[in-house]
């Protein structure tokens, strides 16, 4: 990447373990580096705007986790699909990459494989930033009740489970708790990518296989939580106080144990870039200014 195209996004692929993981990188690499973990339905996509609001200043790669947008997508019978291995993966790629440093903003789905990589090495991680990334059993809503019953019973529960791969779900997931007036700003197109890449052959499978999987993460969230009183990493918190799937007190919970986080509730949705991307991104700027350079 050259001094005249820093600000540009570049979209990219690596090959790791015989897969094609795909990433957006834009900015300077020798400013700090940002590496954006994104959730479900979504992609690397969901920080189009962000990247732009940042490459100025910071070094941003956004990779799409395996059996999501544009990387490889292999059938359940062929990739182990886990929180575990889409974070040997996601680590693998920065490593290939050469990222020995770098914060993490993490988003649904990006917070369990953001959080393995942190609480592992916590001496690369120069800061967190959690959008709707949970860490806490307070986070929860009603909406995981069906999540959590076909974790215990999946042959039961798997058709009420399949509705939260419709599209009328994908819709909802983008436009829930989000006031009236901020609506337009919330682009069709979101939810209307996602459902396209949650409608290939096969794809619905392996959300089923990563829904089941994510009873794990709550057995790990100790560890995290361990992670975060013992190197206090300076973390900031932008969450969506209407968010419906990981609601505000999951926000309010970091606080127990990084006293020093900077938590701010905002009055958008679970993807809440999707409405205020220009205030988030001023938050990003000030708290790594202050606390990575």
């Amino acid at each position: 990447m050259n001094a005249t195209d820093t600000r540009a996004i570049q979209h990219r692929t690596a090959e790791v373990d015989g897969l094609n993981v795909f990433y957006r990188e834009a900015g300077n690499p020798e400013n700090p580096t940002l590496v954006l973990l994104h959730g479900f339905p979504s992609s690397s996509a969901m920080y189009r705007d962000l990247i732009a609001e940042l490459a100025d200043s910071y070094h941003l790669v956004a990779p799409d986790h395996i059996g999501f947008g544009q990387s490889d997508a292999p059938a359940v019978d062929a990739f182990p699909y886990s929180f575990d291995k889409l974070t040997e993966v996601t680590l693998k790629l920065l490593d290939q990459l050469g990222l020995e440093r770098f914060a993490l903003y993490i988003q649904d789905y990006g917070a369990p494989i953001g959080l393995r990589i942190a609480s592992a090495n916590p001496e690369r991680v120069t800061a967190l930033i959690s959008q709707s990334g949970n860490a806490y059993l307070e986070g929860f809503t009603p909406f995981w009740d069906i999540l959590i019953a076909h974790a215990k019973d999946r042959e039961t529960h798997e058709p009420a489970v399949r509705e939260l791969l419709t599209a009328e779900a994908t819709k909802w997931q983008h436009t829930h708790g989000i006031p009236a007036d901020r609506m337009e700003r919330v682009s069709p197109d979101a939810w209307v990518l996602d459902q396209a890449y949650l409608d290939r052959p096969g794809n619905k499978e392996i959300q089923l296989r990563l829904f089941w999987d994510y009873q794990f993460n709550l057995d790990a969230y100790p560890g995290f939580q361990e992670y975060f009183r013992t190197h206090r990493p300076p973390t900031l918190v932008a969450w969506g106080q209407g968010d419906e799937i990981f609601g505000p007190d999951g926000a309010r919970a970091f606080a127990r144990d990084l006293p020093d986080a900077e938590i701010h509730l905002l009055d958008a949705g679970h993807f809440a870039l999707a409405t205020h991307t220009p205030e988030i991104a001023a938050l990003i700027r000030d708290f790594l200014k202050r606390n990575v350079g």
